[in-house]
């Protein structure tokens, strides 16, 4: 009977002190509550809103490409650029790098300008900089002088750099223009003996070799005449006879 009195009494305290702590708070903690369920839905929206900018941003993206993919250069360079100021982040980082890309079938001078400038941008995506160093490469290695293409791009060929590679590779082609076959075929030999390089650029690389190889080696020597041989006498002409002998009638 005591045990239930004293159960009773501490569930009457409890109840109590909940009423008073509700009056005292409560329209703290309703404020609260509405402040969560605020919050929760703010979020959703967002989330929802991002997801239609970047759907949006991926059908301009890909229409941008198709336009690109049918020849319409100019038309494609321009749906980049748009999409390159109104775009979220990761779009508009894409579509600044294939603006540049469009020109450089028409303009490859612009091009190499344009790919260098946004290597040197701080605001661009670290990632994004090392492709458009290496694509300013690949437009400039028919064009610049050798020595100082391997000076301005050498240092890229360090592991260090994402596409180390392909300017090695480029830095090879570079060599290989000058006559230079000896460093041409070194840096091929980093490409080969990279396990890391893709196998495709590999491929390329051991054949690039070959003719690097074939390119340095010396002329093979004329073969020597035998002493031993016979030596087959020279024919006389078909209209003159052996001397000692009457011309045919």
């Amino acid at each position: 009977m005591s045990g239930d009195f004293f159960r009773e009494v501490d569930e009457d305290y409890r109840r109590d002190r909940l009423i008073q702590i509700w009056t005292r708070y409560q329209w703290w903690l309703i404020a609260a509550a509405v402040l969560v369920v605020a919050a929760t839905a703010g979020w959703r929206i967002n989330q929802h809103f991002r997801i239609e900018t970047a759907e949006a941003a991926g059908a301009q993206y890909e229409a941008a490409l198709q336009l690109s993919a049918d020849g319409k250069s100019a038309e494609a360079e321009a749906a980049f650029e748009a999409l390159a100021k109104t775009g979220p982040k990761g779009y508009a980082t894409l579509a600044r790098l294939r603006a540049v890309d469009e020109i450089a079938g028409r303009d490859p001078a612009a091009a190499i300008a344009g790919f260098e400038a946004l290597a040197a941008d701080p605001n661009y995506d670290p990632a994004f900089k090392d492709m458009a160093q290496t694509r300013a490469a690949l437009l400039r290695v028919d064009s610049d002088d050798p020595q100082a293409f391997e000076q301005k791009f050498g240092p890229l060929a360090a592991q260090s750099f994402t596409y180390h590679n392909s300017i090695r590779e480029l830095l090879a082609l570079s060599d290989f223009r000058r006559g230079d076959f000896e460093a041409a075929g070194r840096w091929l030999d980093m490409i080969v003996s990279d396990a890391r390089a893709p196998s495709a650029l590999r491929q390329r690389a051991e054949a690039f070799l070959g003719l690097v190889q074939a390119g340095k080696a010396p002329p093979a020597p004329e073969k020597a005449a035998d002493p031993a041989a016979p030596v087959e006498p020279a024919q006389p002409p078909a209209d003159k006879a052996p001397t000692g002998e009457a011309p045919a009638k």
